[in-house]
C-alpha cells in the first residue's frame, strides 16, 4: 500500500472516530488521555487540547478509581475486551442527559467497552474506552418494569381497601401452609367481619359503608407486622394470616384489633357512626389436611362470635 493510500485510510479512520455518536477515549498505561473525540468534547465541555495528556481521574473525579483500574489492568493483561452495561453500573462518567424524549432523567445512562490496543511491536500500552448513550433504552426498560410492577400490584390488591385481594392472600396462605408442613412452623389465621354492616349501608348509604370498610383496613395495617398478610375476603369480611404465631399470639392480635375498631368512629353529617367486628381465630397446632381447612376453622370461630353476641374474639376449639 502506498504512503498516499495509508494517509487516506488514516484520515478516514480519524474522521469516523470524530463523527460517530459514541464516546471514544484512548488512555495510556498512566491513564493519560491520548484521543478525545467530538462526542466526548460535546458531552464534557472539554476541548481536545484541554483533555489530552491529562489524567483521566483528574478530568472525571466521580469515577470509582479502584474499580476502573482493575478493569483496565485486566484488559491490558489478558488482551481481551471488557463490557459494562447500565444495569450493572448506570454510568461511568456523569454526563447530563440531553435526550428530548427522556429529558426528565438527570444523567446519561451508559454502556461501556474497554478494548486493548496493540502497538506495532505487539505490546498493549493503550486501552480504548467506548461510551454508548443508552438513556432511551434504559428509561424505556425502567418504565416498563415500573408498569409491570404496578400491574402486578393491582392484580393482587383490593381496590377499595388497598389490602390483598382474595386470590393473592389465599395463595400466600397456601405457601405458608406448605412451609408449615415442611418445617413444622406455626401459623394462625384471623377471620372477621363488620357487625351489622347491612344496617350501616341501609341507614347511611353505601359511600359511608365504603368509608367504614376503609377505616377497618387502615386499622388492620396499623396493627400488622411486616410478615403478616392481610386481605379482604369479600364484602365486609377480612382475613389476616399471622406466620410464626401460636394461638395465644393470634388471640392477642385479634383482641387488640377488636378494641381498636370499637374505639374508631366515622363522621357523617351530624352523625358519629360507631361500629364493631366479630373475630374467629384458628391455628395449626393440630394436624390439617390443607390450607382450606384452616379457613374453615377460622370461619367457624367467626360465626361462633356472632352467635355469642358479636364484638368478641373466639378461638376455634378442636
Amino acid at each position: 500500500m502506498s504512503n498516499s493510500a495509508e494517509l487516506n485510510e488514516l484520515h478516514w479512520l480519524l474522521a469516523i472516530v470524530q463523527s460517530i455518536d459514541v464516546g471514544v477515549v484512548v488512555l495510556d498505561r498512566d491513564y493519560r488521555v491520548e484521543v478525545w473525540n467530538t462526542f466526548m468534547e460535546n458531552r464534557s465541555g472539554l476541548q481536545p487540547e484541554n483533555a489530552r495528556n491529562r489524567s483521566f481521574f483528574t478530568l472525571f473525579p466521580e469515577v470509582d478509581e479502584d474499580w476502573f483500574r482493575r478493569k483496565v489492568e485486566s484488559v491490558m493483561t489478558l488482551g481481551t475486551p471488557s463490557f459494562t452495561i447500565w444495569e450493572q453500573r448506570p454510568y461511568l462518567l456523569r454526563f447530563k442527559n440531553y435526550q428530548p424524549i427522556t429529558g426528565l432523567e438527570d444523567f446519561m445512562y451508559q454502556n461501556t467497552t474497554l478494548l486493548p490496543l496493540k502497538g506495532v511491536n505487539g505490546s498493549i500500552d493503550q486501552v480504548c474506552l467506548i461510551i454508548y448513550d443508552v438513556t432511551d433504552v434504559a428509561v424505556n426498560r425502567r418504565q416498563l418494569q415500573a408498569a409491570n410492577a404496578e400491574l402486578q400490584r393491582l392484580s393482587s390488591t383490593d381496590r377499595l381497601t388497598g389490602l390483598y385481594n382474595r386470590g393473592h392472600w389465599e395463595e400466600m396462605l397456601r405457601l405458608d401452609y406448605a412451609r408449615h408442613r415442611r418445617y413444622d412452623s406455626q401459623a394462625a389465621l384471623v377471620m372477621f367481619d363488620i357487625d351489622h354492616f347491612k344496617a350501616i349501608n341501609d341507614t347511611y348509604g353505601h359511600q359511608v359503608g365504603d368509608t367504614v370498610i376503609q377505616q377497618v383496613a387502615e386499622l388492620i395495617r396499623e396493627n400488622l407486622r411486616d410478615s403478616d398478610v392481610a386481605g379482604r375476603y369479600g364484602g365486609e369480611e377480612f382475613v389476616v394470616l399471622l406466620p410464626d404465631t401460636d394461638k395465644q399470639g393470634a388471640m392477642t392480635f385479634a383482641e387488640r384489633l377488636r378494641h381498636a375498631v370499637e374505639s374508631r368512629e366515622v363522621q357523617h353529617e351530624q352523625h358519629r357512626i360507631r361500629f364493631t367486628i366479630s373475630l374467629g381465630v384458628a391455628d395449626l397446632s393440630v394436624p390439617t389436611h390443607s390450607h382450606a381447612q384452616l379457613i374453615e376453622w377460622a370461619d367457624s370461630a367467626l360465626y361462633a362470635s356472632k352467635a355469642a353476641g358479636r364484638n368478641r374474639v373466639t378461638l376455634q376449639q378442636h
